[in-house]
């Protein structure tokens, strides 16, 4: 991997991490599109490690108040019923379902499952899935001509089922073209949750699951070296500063704009690769890993 190449990919990670697009779709789909080798999902682990140092810093508050109601709570039992306490159990309750089905489907995740046919087509029906959720979203928050608004749900009123729920959704992206936000921010608008609710809930959750899977990646690296550490970290510090920008737009922009426009870029994205596979343009396959 060149150095070029890690910092085209260190963005392309950064921007599309926590945007409902699917940021393992579009490394795929670079270093396809750009004829370089598929930069293979060590590399998308490994980067993804900046874009969580981002979450990390940009919620440090949330998470401080978390870790430490959550840690005072194992030894008083009145804390216990604290949201912050509890939201610490919420968040382990719902990384269970990804770190199950991450180790057993391991060898899919960076075999089969990179098939361009395959991210095309998730692309295409969850961004169908995003919109219908966000349709159901707007109306309950708009209400109509003879209904009046709905209140909707906030992290206060997150149980261990929508947890779990949350949890599976996240899973779901385990598959490139599925986007880790997208799955979990439309589950929780299926749920009933407010958009910021279910964002910050999401982008909660993925910490444990993200930082876990890139040392996992980055244990296998170091002992099989196969890995161009020095494009990689390159990549990591790039998709970071990227990534903090993208959290920062993102929080306001779901709170006032609805999720339409990346449902029809997915949508469309999504039938473009299915011509241009089909039509023999693009290799469903994916090149060699680069090193």
């Amino acid at each position: 991997m060149s150095w070029f190449e890690s910092l085209i990919l260190g963005l392309v990670q950064g921007l599309t991490e926590f945007l409902p697009v699917s940021s393992s779709a579009h490394l795929r789909l670079t270093a396809a599109f750009s004829g370089w080798k598929d930069p293979g999902a060590a590399f998308t682990a490994i980067t993804q490690i900046g874009t969580e140092a981002a979450v990390l810093i940009y919620f440090r508050k949330d998470i401080g108040r978390i870790i430490s109601a959550w840690s005072r709570s194992l030894f008083d039992k009145t804390l216990r019923k604290d949201h912050d306490a509890q939201m610490g159990w919420l968040v382990i309750v719902g990384s269970i379902p990804i770190g199950v089905l991450g180790v057993t489907l391991k060898d899919q995740i960076e075999g089969p499952f990179r098939d361009l046919r395959i991210t095309a087509t998730m692309l295409v029906v969850v961004g169908i899935v995003i919109g219908i959720a966000d349709r159901l979203a707007a109306r309950d928050e708009t209400g109509g001509k003879h209904r009046a608004p709905k209140q909707r749900k906030n992290l206060e009123n997150l149980g261990v089922k929508d947890g779990l729920i949350f949890g599976l959704c996240q899973a779901c992206a385990l598959i490139p073209g599925v986007s880790r936000s997208g799955a979990t921010i439309s589950g929780g608008l299926f749920m009933g949750y407010k958009r910021e609710a279910a964002a910050r809930y999401s982008f909660l959750l993925a910490i444990p699951a993200v930082l876990a899977s890139g040392v996992f990646e980055l244990k296998d690296a170091v002992e099989g070296g196969h890995v161009a550490w020095g494009p990689t970290m390159f990549a990591t510090v790039i998709a970071f500063a990227s990534g903090y920008a993208v959290i920062a737009w993102f929080m306001k922009f779901i709170s006032t704009k609805s999720f339409m426009p990346f449902v029809y870029y997915r949508v469309v994205l999504g039938v473009v690769l299915i011509v241009l596979v089909s039509m023999g343009v693009l290799s469903p396959h994916a090149a060699e890993s680069a090193g």
